[in-house]
């Protein structure tokens, strides 16, 4: 990685540029100055964005408008997987290059996906009810099935799916996978079956998403979907809110129509605290924090810094979502 003697001023989509951690480390090392601002919108943001030449966000929009104001920006860096706040076009049109980091919280996002579906597979929340309320008995737990006889469908299958289909297997399951950009002989390489998108849906047990949110996936779990579903089937979503019509969901928990659900994402974030799937018995809700150890959040920040450096020196990112 090229070090360029040109001071470049970045700016960072929190007050404090120093939660950047090692990745502010990295910028300040390679003779950039970092600055923090978590409204864009505030006034004291303007003189910022008007000098700057790269952007590091995380939830922030970035669209024509916001570029407009930074029109010395030659690269915006997404703090993450996902990057539907990014308006890719618009970045290109500008000469803008796109980067995001896809593979830093695999392990994490796989493994809070396969905690989730245990919780409910054991009915851990009122077994942990019982022995607090001094009820030392199981009954609590209800009539379960055995993991190994149940079936796990995996929607989404890149680095995430896999993994989260690989631990699967390790517990016994039987593992389903759909995924339209990926071949079906690609995924039974990796000893998972293939299925179609109803196959999945209609035969399993436990669903976890794992797709991006574009225009083809928003509301991809809607109320036909979940009608297709077996009753005591459960969905897990890890990947964004806008997958799953909230709505329908809690209609279909309610009625009895599926049992029940574990949500690390929502549409709106934070929720109100008295959105009614923060309070529905059935459903199991983490404030989006799969992603998280301490080690993904570091390499989550260098490797994002890594390609500010990378794109500012006049060299090609690791991890590009578009060309200019």
């Amino acid at each position: 990685m090229a070090v360029n003697s040109t001071r470049h001023c970045v700016v960072l989509g929190f007050d404090n540029p120093r939660i950047l951690g090692p990745g502010f480390d990295l910028l300040q090392a390679t003779g950039h100055e970092v600055v923090g601002h978590q409204d864009f919108d505030a006034v004291e943001a303007a003189p910022d964005l008007a000098r700057c030449s790269a952007l590091v966000v995380g939830l922030q929009p970035v669209d024509a408008d916001l570029l407009g104001r930074a029109p010395n920006c030659r690269v915006v860096t997404r703090l993450g997987v996902g990057y539907e706040n990014v308006d890719l076009e618009a970045a290109a049109a500008r000469g803008v290059r796109v980067t995001y980091c896809p593979d830093y919280g695999v392990h994490e996002v796989s493994t809070h996906a396969i905690t989730m579906m245990l919780a409910m597979a054991r009915n851990l929340d009122s077994l942990l009810a019982a022995s607090r309320a001094g009820k030392w008995t199981r009954s609590a737990m209800g009539s379960i099935d055995r993991l190994q006889d149940q079936v796990l469908g995996v929607l989404g299958f890149g680095r995430i799916g896999r993994e989260t289909a690989a631990k699967a297997r390790g517990l016994g399951m039987r593992v389903l996978a759909h995924d339209p950009a990926i071949a079906d002989e690609r995924i039974a390489e990796q000893g998972i079956e293939a299925a179609g998108f109803d196959d999945v849906i209609r035969r399993s047990d436990y669903i976890s998403l794992h797709l991006p949110l574009a225009p083809e996936t928003r509301h991809l779990i809607d109320a036909r979907a979940l009608s297709r579903m077996k009753p005591s089937a459960r969905i897990i979503n890890t990947a964004r809110g806008g997958v799953v019509d909230e709505d329908a969901l809690l209609a279909a928990i309610r009625e009895g129509r599926i049992a029940g659900a574990a949500l690390d994402v929502l549409h709106t974030e934070p929720p109100p605290a008295d959105h009614p799937l923060l309070h529905e018995p059935n459903v199991i809700v983490t404030p989006h924090a799969a992603w998280y150890s301490e080690g993904a959040k570091n390499d989550l920040f260098a490797r994002c810094a890594e390609d500010v450096i990378r794109v500012l020196a006049g060299e090609e990112p690791l991890y590009p979502l578009n060309t200019v």
